[in-house]
């Protein structure tokens, strides 16, 4: 049987900061037995250390988060809000399925790393640094706003056919307590090629 998984954040109410998703769902990072046949490129396995977000200015490191002791996948602290986590048990970013990078939308002090998500659009770079020293280089498909009751986990965790990359925050409106915000902000990208550094 697969393991639920939820993906939230676990934050002080007020703070405008909330559960990261409501949606408990089976563990879509199960690896497939056999890559299928590809024409795109695809990485071998390595750490992420920063992620880089032209469009909306957005330059941070990455830190490794598992699951909470709720089954939920962890995220970083309040006080690291400018601070993205990686999803250490699923891919890394380039390799076969969903990578999924976390990030607070705002703070006590104001606006956190993943607050400008919504601005993004179709075609914008997102860029993810790697222990191996190389980059890997995705370029948006879409960012959708989903009722954190609705998260369709299949569209977010369980896409094989290629490299993503998921970007999650919070947003819609703000219900506070133990809620925080109503929905999730997000992106989807795809791999499109790689730069070494």
């Amino acid at each position: 049987m697969a393991v639920a998984l939820l993906v939230v954040g676990v934050f002080a109410a007020g703070a405008g900061l909330g559960q990261l998703t409501g949606v408990r769902a089976p563990s879509w990072f199960d690896r497939p037995g056999e890559p299928p046949p590809r024409d795109f490129p695809v990485l071998a396995a390595s750490r992420p250390t920063r992620v880089t977000i032209p469009a909306i200015r957005v330059e941070a490191p990455i830190r490794q988060v598992g699951l909470a002791a709720d089954g939920s996948i962890d995220v970083p602290p309040p006080s690291e809000h400018d601070v993205t986590g990686w999803y250490e048990d699923g891919p890394t970013p380039g390799e076969f399925g969903s990578a999924v990078i976390v990030g607070h939308v705002d703070s006590r002090t104001g606006p956190s790393v993943f607050a400008g998500l919504p601005e993004l659009r179709d075609g914008d770079t997102i860029e993810v640094s790697r222990e191996d020293r190389t980059t890997a280089v995705f370029r948006v498909l879409s960012v959708e706003l989903f009722d954190k009751a609705h998260l369709p986990a299949d569209r977010v965790y369980a896409d094989f056919t290629r490299p993503h990359l998921r970007l999650i925050t919070c947003g819609g409106r703000w219900a506070g307590g133990s809620t925080g915000y109503r929905d999730n902000v997000v992106v989807f990208a795809t791999l499109v090629g790689t730069a070494n550094r």
